[in-house]
C-alpha cells in the first residue's frame, strides 16, 4: 500500500492557506520553501536505489498501526494483540542467518502474556478444544537465546490451528523460511491469522477465534536482489508444497487489511509488493 506522502503535502498547503495575509509575506514564503524542500526530499526518496535505503530493519518490519494501537515488544519479535479475537493480529521480526543456527532447546512453557493489559488467552482456552497452540513467531526462529525462546511460548503468540496444519504444512513453511534466511543472510518476517473473513468458531471461556486462514510475508531488503513474497494458507492439512501457496504481498494486504513495509519509498514498495515470483527464492 502506498504511504501518505501526497496527503502530507496537501495538508501542509492547506495549513498555508489558513494563514492570514500579512504585510510581510516572508513567513508564508518561508513555509513554501520548506514545503518545496519536503517535496524534493520525498521525490528523491522515490528515486532511491535499493542500496541507498537505510531504514532500521526492525522498524521496517512493523506494519502500519492506527492511533491507539499498542505494539508489544518481546525478545526477538513484536506483535499487535487483538482483544476481540484473543490472539495477535500479526507478529513481526528480523531473522538472521546466525539466529537460525541457534542451539537453545525448545522450552514448551506455554503461558499467559503479562504484557497484554486486557489479558491474553489462557491454557484452559485450548484444553480439550482439538486445536494446537500454533506458534506465529516460531520457536525455531527464536532459539538464539533463552529469553527469546521463553517469550515465544506466550499465548499471545499462539493461534488455534488444526493439528494437520500446524504439524505439517505450517511447520514446512517455517522451515522453508529458515532455509531462505540462510541463503539470503537475513529476512524480515511478518505472520498472523487472517481476521477479516469471520464469523469464526470460538474456543474456551475467552472465546479465542479459530482462523480459517493464515498469512506470512517476507522481505529480503539487502542487495544484490531485493525481493518480497507472501503466503496465504487455509487452516487445514495439505500435502501441497509450500510454494504452491505463494502470493504477492499486495494480495496479503488486500486479504488482511494490513499495510506492510510502509516505510519504503513508494515506488520501491509498489515494485516489491506486486511481486509473485517464487523463482526469485529458488
Amino acid at each position: 500500500m502506498k504511504k501518505r506522502n501526497s496527503l502530507i503535502i496537501t495538508i501542509i498547503f492547506a495549513l498555508i492557506l489558513t494563514v492570514p495575509v500579512l504585510t510581510d509575506n516572508s513567513f508564508v514564503n518561508s513555509i513554501i520553501e520548506n514545503v518545496k524542500g519536503i517535496a524534493a526530499s520525498i521525490n528523491n526518496s522515490e528515486k532511491a536505489t535499493n542500496s541507498q535505503i537505510s531504514i532500521d530493519p526492525e522498524l521496517l518490519a512493523i506494519p502500519y498501526t492506527n492511533s491507539g494501537d499498542i505494539v508489544i515488544h518481546h525478545n526477538g519479535f513484536s506483535l499487535l494483540y487483538s482483544e476481540i479475537y484473543e490472539q495477535a493480529a500479526w507478529v513481526a521480526y528480523l531473522l538472521t542467518k546466525k539466529e537460525v543456527y541457534g542451539k537453545i532447546p525448545r522450552s514448551n512453557n506455554f503461558r499467559e502474556d503479562p504484557t497484554i493489559l486486557s489479558g491474553s488467552a489462557k491454557l484452559e482456552d485450548y484444553k480439550g478444544s482439538g486445536y494446537d497452540r500454533g506458534h506465529l513467531a516460531p520457536a525455531g526462529d527464536l532459539k538464539w537465546s533463552k529469553i527469546s525462546m521463553q517469550d515465544s511460548f506466550y499465548l499471545s503468540n499462539m493461534s488455534p490451528q488444526t493439528p494437520g496444519f500446524n504439524r505439517d504444512l505450517w511447520r514446512r513453511l517455517e522451515e522453508w523460511v529458515r532455509t531462505q534466511t540462510i541463503k539470503n543472510k537475513e529476512l524480515i518476517v511478518v505472520t498472523g491469522p487472517v481476521l477479516t473473513d469471520g464469523p469464526f468458531k470460538k474456543i474456551g471461556i475467552d472465546k479465542v477465534a479459530v482462523p480459517k486462514r493464515y498469512f506470512k510475508v517476507l522481505l529480503d531488503f539487502e542487495e544484490p536482489e531485493v525481493k518480497a513474497i507472501g503466503f496465504i494458507m487455509e487452516n487445514r492439512a495439505s500435502n501441497k508444497p509450500v510454494t504452491y501457496f505463494a502470493v504477492s504481498v499486495d494480495t496479503v494486504e488486500e486479504t488482511t487489511g494490513i499495510d506492510f513495509f510502509y516505510l519504503l519509498p513508494d515506488t520501491l514498495e509498489d515494485k516489491l509488493e506486486s511481486q509473485n515470483n517464487i523463482k526469485l527464492w529458488q
